[in-house]
């Protein structure tokens, strides 16, 4: 399970890009790249990682199901996602 300061900087992440959004465009459109340059650095999309919802992992992250490859396979066996089943021939 990732530390729980990588989550919440995660969630602090999301936060800012969502806030600076409209802001960040209008300064791109204006091309005024030192004002642009004075936003918080964590308000840039770019600095966004995908996380598992459940334990924060980083890598093996499904964006189809928003969880790492271990919690989807625990989830599936367990036949919580509809649709998905083990294969066996």
């Amino acid at each position: 399970m990732a530390r729980r300061s990588l989550i919440a900087r995660q969630k602090r992440r999301e936060y800012l890009v969502n806030k600076y959004a409209q802001k960040r465009k209008e300064l791109k459109e204006k091309g005024d790249w030192k004002a642009l340059q004075k936003l918080p650095r964590d308000s840039s999309a770019t600095r966004l990682h995908n996380r598992c919802n459940s334990t924060g992992r980083a890598r093996g992250y499904y964006r189809k199901f928003g969880v790492s490859r271990l919690v989807f396979r625990e989830l599936a066996l367990q036949g919580k996602i509809p649709g998905i089943m083990k294969s066996s021939w």
